[in-house]
């Protein structure tokens, strides 16, 4: 198990004569961390980057359960994750994720980056700033050859020309025989671009979310991977 770190009172812990050190701009944002936590983070970089953060809020419990729901955890070894901004399906992967298991999260803002790297306090869990289109050369860096599951809510619809179409083919090169890509999004979009390169996909629709999402799940042959129910 692992405790959540509320950055409010632990995990950005800084005294008022440590901020007046700080340049106005930092200490504005120093002092909205303290103040509002995960959501404040959450909030100012979508405004920030909207086209890479995609939602203004963090997705439901209902969305994280379901999307969840098919992983076979007892067989877990390696999960990743694109895009896990403040956290908000850390909790529920690392109560699910086998003692031995490694999570590892991979965003390309420095901001979130350094976030959870204060706030969650896991043995299991790395928090790398890179690109999702690496993911190859970054789970190979941690040890492993192929991730069992990779989670993402990146908004590939906004992404640059051909990033998407990488990600997702780096995904299913990177995934085990059995593995699955989950994916969340705003769109149904998603469907068309990892029809392509997975061998199964099975989708889903969560509407208490903040926007209503689609659910995603690609797998890739040779396994014996959970279906998800499949929503037309």
């Amino acid at each position: 198990m692992w405790r959540f770190v509320d950055s409010q009172f632990e995990g950005f812990c800084m005294h008022s004569t440590d901020l007046v050190q700080l340049p106005l701009r930092q200490r504005i944002k120093a002092r909205a961390e303290r103040v509002f936590g995960a959501w404040g983070v959450f909030a100012r970089e979508f405004f920030k980057h909207p086209r890479m953060v995609g939602s203004i809020v963090p997705s439901s419990d209902r969305t994280i359960r379901k999307m969840l729901g098919p992983v076979d955890w007892q067989s877990v070894q390696l999960f990743v994750e694109y895009g896990p901004g403040v956290g908000t399906f850390c909790r529920a992967v690392l109560d699910r994720l086998p003692r031995g298991a490694t999570y590892i999260a991979i965003d390309t803002n420095p901001d979130f980056i350094r976030y959870l790297r204060k706030t969650v306090p896991d043995s299991r869990f790395i928090a790398v700033h890179g690109s999702a289109a690496d993911v190859e050369a970054i789970i190979a860096a941690h040890g492993f050859d192929h991730a069992d599951y990779v989670l993402s809510g990146l908004p590939l619809s906004t992404l640059p020309d051909g990033v998407a179409d990488a990600i997702a083919q780096g995904t299913y090169r990177a995934l085990r025989p059995g593995g699955a890509f989950l994916v969340y999004q705003f769109t149904r979009f998603t469907n068309q671009l990892i029809r392509p390169y997975f061998d199964r996909v099975d989708r889903g629709f969560e509407g208490w979310n903040v926007p209503p999402c689609y659910l995603f799940w690609g797998w890739k042959a040779g396994g014996e991977g959970a279906q998800a129910p499949t929503y037309h």
